[in-house]
């Protein structure tokens, strides 16, 4: 496995500070880093999961979410920055008007230069893309809108 550099804590550090979230907790091999924001209460003490192996182009997956608007939200199931499409240039994973299946990718949530492919989770028509190409997701904030079939 390959160390972590200042690069990398520094990219950890650039998508923290971007976040709500007030703590991070990362572990490599042997390497364990504990991020807290000041003020941030320290988390109850309880038995640590053995961490799940991380590999790429591994699928997140998050629960879609039935918006108000008609259609269901797909949420980004994991914080980091979101790729319309497999490499630049390409064409979009999804287009508005796109039918998919529920493991149909809609999308790319790149974390720490390690790429996470996105389901949409339910099949559907796109209605819309709402996450920006190349931006910063919070976890939870949705991508798409697919009103499911």
């Amino acid at each position: 496995m390959a160390e972590l550099t200042r690069a990398d804590i520094d990219e950890i550090l650039k998508l923290v500070d971007g976040s709500d979230f007030d703590e991070l907790k990362l572990e490599m091999g042997d390497l364990k880093l504990e991020l807290r924001r000041r003020g941030a209460s320290a988390p109850a003490a309880a038995p640590a999961p053995a961490p799940a192996p991380v590999a790429k182009s591994a699928e997140a997956v998050a629960a879609p979410v039935v918006a108000s608007g008609g259609g269901s939200e797909i949420p980004a199931p994991l914080l980091g920055t979101f790729w319309h499409a497999p490499r630049p240039g390409a064409a979009p994973f999804v287009q508005p008007g796109d039918v998919v299946q529920a493991d149909t990718i809609i999308g790319i949530i790149e974390v720490m230069k390690l790429m996470n492919s996105v389901p949409a989770g339910i099949a559907g028509t796109v209605l819309e893309v709402t996450a920006p190409n190349g931006e910063l997701v919070e976890h939870g904030q949705t991508l798409i809108r697919i009103q499911p079939a």
